[in-house]
């Protein structure tokens, strides 16, 4: 029995709403990122996801932690002027001059404000740009796409030194803000130190505060590790 031409129809408007509502790659990576962050446990949600491509992961990650600290500093915009931070710092012993090797080939002085405003271009052109970044689901990664990967993680980075060593206060007294910059920092740097995407010298000026994370969340794993090893000689020894 053939098919009428409403059945055909409808069979075909099935279809196209199948193709349209198929999850891309990248939507259910970055799926598995806010399940597994819902859930509170960081050290799993900066995991490699079993079967999936390392480049894919950072691909996803790199967009997420780009839109983070771009609304973390956007909230301090009115306390990071010009006036107020003439220089991009992380503390007296740190200053970061901005180049990006193409209209900007020498590192310049530039206040913070400038120096964020050029970085968070830099980055979206990086991101948008399909050589770099495939949009399209099995296109190839370009061999230097790590490299791009940790000079982006490395600036983003800077911005958190900056934030941290200038704007800590307002963000506790007036923006009260600290658990969610404190949230988003842990996460990047579990993220960053699971990959090893940024040099240990890069991360000196907040290197205690990161020791105190790492320290933290690897002796909670430590201690249930032993504690799962024990339960099994303990369940194995009962049988």
């Amino acid at each position: 029995m053939n098919p009428s031409s409403l059945e055909l129809a409808v069979l075909l408007l099935m279809l196209f709403l199948h193709l349209c509502f198929i999850p891309t790659l990248a939507a259910q990576l970055q799926n598995h990122i806010d399940a597994t962050l819902g859930s509170g446990n960081l050290r799993e949600a900066v995991r490699l996801p079993p079967g999936e491509h390392p480049n894919e992961w950072l691909a996803v990650n790199t967009v997420d932690f780009f839109n983070q600290v771009n609304i973390l500093y956007g909230t301090l915009t009115e306390f990071c002027t010009a006036s107020s931070c003439p220089l991009m710092t992380a503390g007296p012993k740190y200053e970061y001059r901005w180049a990006d090797g193409v209209s900007i080939k020498k590192p310049i002085e530039v206040s913070a404000s400038k120096y964020v405003e050029y970085l968070m271009d830099w980055i979206e052109a990086q991101l948008d740009d399909k050589s770099i970044f495939p949009q399209k689901l099995g296109a190839s990664f370009p061999p230097n796409f790590q490299d791009v990967v940790k000079t982006i993680f490395k600036r983003l980075f800077q911005v958190y030194a900056h934030i941290y060593h200038t704007h800590f206060e307002k963000i506790v007294s007036l923006l009260k803000e600290e658990a969610h910059l404190n949230a988003c920092f842990k996460h990047f740097v579990l993220f960053t130190w699971e990959f090893q995407l940024i040099d240990k010298g890069e991360l000196a000026p907040l290197y205690e505060l990161i020791e105190s994370i790492l320290q933290f969340f690897f002796k909670i794993y430590f201690v249930l590790g032993k504690r799962i090893v024990s339960f099994c000689f303990a369940s194995h020894a009962a049988f």
